[in-house]
């Protein structure tokens, strides 16, 4: 079977925005985004040696959570205008490179990039999810894991691969109480309360002793410490609610398993037009001389 990598498109693009110092075409155009998507891609592509790549974008958000929860990601900072003028290059450059684009109106591409993984490693191929996201812990097994990107305060640790072990690690649960620990402790990149006072060692503990989000509301007058039964018992339905909202949708749509071929000329002309002169170097390298690489 194959291996495939999948790209959280906006956790990427938004890493290479910040990490990268701040450059520019002549006139002014923002490019350091997309020096960096172009790089990264190239880097795990190396690294991996995957069969295919499939990028996953945003387009309006998820439009059942919001219906759940109307605040849902409502706290999150407008995107920095430098970066979304360079969003539709992402786009461009991604095709270019022979990755397959997806994204759909209404539906969260954290959702899209799951029903694939999930579909991808049903049918035995090996999965790699390109993330910092933790809601992706909640699919890992054997056949999907998680490539985590170099921590800002020591980039040299390089890509780094999260298995279903180093969920139990990471988190004290494994995958599959993930969804029932952030319904629990909360997700402030989601906007998503939790149980106030309740930290990640406690939900952990608790989940180890009752089993599941629910074995917790049905042992309330159990719990320690003790000060947090009569909360549990009154946010029961809003602990549900947070289940929900942190439980990826996993019955999207799929994309057919099929490599998708570069287009080298339109990938160097996109690069000579954003004056990205040590891309197109290198682009012109890898898709001439691929034996190089």
């Amino acid at each position: 079977m194959a291996k495939w990598l999948l790209i959280d498109g906006f956790n990427l693009a938004y890493r290479c925005f910040f990490a990268i110092p701040e450059l520019t075409r002549a006139d002014g155009f923002p490019t350091n985004a997309l020096h960096g998507w172009v790089k990264s891609v190239w880097k795990l592509e190396d690294q991996e040696r995957p069969d295919g790549v499939v990028a996953f974008f945003d387009l309006g958000g998820s439009q059942d959570r919001l219906a759940l929860l109307p605040e849902y990601k409502a706290q999150r900072e407008e995107m920095p205008e430098a970066l979304e003028r360079q969003l539709p290059y992402v786009r461009s450059l991604t095709k270019a490179m022979g990755l397959v684009g997806v994204e759909q109106e209404g539906v969260e591409s954290d959702d899209l990039l799951a029903s694939q993984a999930v579909a991808l490693g049903q049918a035995g191929h090996d999965v790699l999810i390109v993330s910092s996201d933790k809601d992706f812990a909640q699919i890992v097994d054997d056949r999907v894991q998680i490539m985590l990107p170099p921590p800002s305060a020591n980039p040299k640790l390089g890509w780094r691969l999260l298995t279903a072990t180093g969920v139990l690690e990471k988190f004290g649960v494994p995958p599959t109480q993930i969804a029932d620990y952030l319904a629990l402790v909360g997700d402030a990149s989601d906007n998503i309360p939790g149980l106030e006072g309740v930290g990640p060692k406690t939900a952990a503990k608790w989940l180890q002793q009752f089993g599941s989000l629910d074995g917790v509301l049905a042992a309330a007058a159990e719990l320690k410490p003790e000060r947090f039964q009569a909360a549990i018992a009154t946010r029961a339905d809003a602990l549900r609610l947070n289940r929900r909202l942190t439980t990826l949708n996993l019955t999207l749509p799929t994309r057919p398993a099929v490599r998708a071929e570069p287009d080298v000329s339109e990938l160097f002309r996109l690069l000579g037009e954003l004056e990205m002169k040590n891309c197109l170097a290198e682009a012109q390298k890898r898709y001439t001389q691929r034996e190089l690489f």
